[in-house]
């Protein structure tokens, strides 16, 4: 199949690819829309991983307010440059990083940041259910594996389904900005209140 200029368009505006990466992709795979785009994300985030230990101390505080005053999030995102944090898909994604804190409530950012003695904890409450359920130890344990893992997209903000795609993890759509922008970005830190929880 012969990739058209139209094609490369489409592609471009779908992921933000250069017009040579676009075309490559779409000639690598015979014009099919949706596998191009596949390997435009696996190339993503790759360049993603490469950037990841360079310094972003640039950014933004993003801080939302939700409808009747009950709830609020106050987020610290990162990029490497100042210019970054001015564009317009930077911020987005602080915004809608800030309403998924809202809509989810995390305790973590990532995976690393769960206390050890937490995950012990937990791992010890899963496997009791397990077995209370009658199942054999040696499966008990595959059991509590699959069962931390959805553990950890409930409380990291990282491993969460996106609210508004869950398809996509909150990792994913930073690694697509990141793959956009060029530049290595960071949730520094966040905070989320909300009227009369336990202080």
């Amino acid at each position: 199949m012969k990739v058209t200029t139209q094609m490369v368009k489409e592609l471009r505006e779908a992921t933000g690819a250069g017009v040579l990466e676009a075309k490559k992709a779409l000639e690598a795979v015979e014009g099919n829309f949706d596998k191009a785009v596949d390997i435009l994300r696996e190339k993503g985030a790759a360049r993603a991983a490469k950037r990841s230990d360079r310094e972003a101390t640039e950014g933004v505080i993003e801080v939302y307010e939700h409808p009747g005053n009950r709830l609020g999030v106050i987020l610290e995102l990162n990029c490497e440059t100042d210019f970054v944090a001015r564009n317009e898909e930077f911020k987005a994604l602080a915004h809608n990083l800030a309403l998924q804190i809202a809509a989810m409530n995390p305790q973590y950012i990532r995976v690393e940041d769960v206390p050890t003695a937490e995950i012990e904890h937990e791992s010890e409450v899963l496997r009791k259910q397990a077995l209370a359920e009658g199942k054999p130890p040696a499966i008990a344990d595959k059991i509590v594996s699959g069962r931390i893992g959805k553990y950890y997209q409930e409380v990291c903000l990282l491993e969460q389904p996106y609210v508004r795609d869950d398809s996509l993890t909150i990792q994913d759509i930073i690694t697509e900005t990141i793959r956009k922008t060029g530049e290595n970005i960071i949730v520094r830190r966040f905070s989320r209140f909300e009227l009369g929880e336990s202080l």
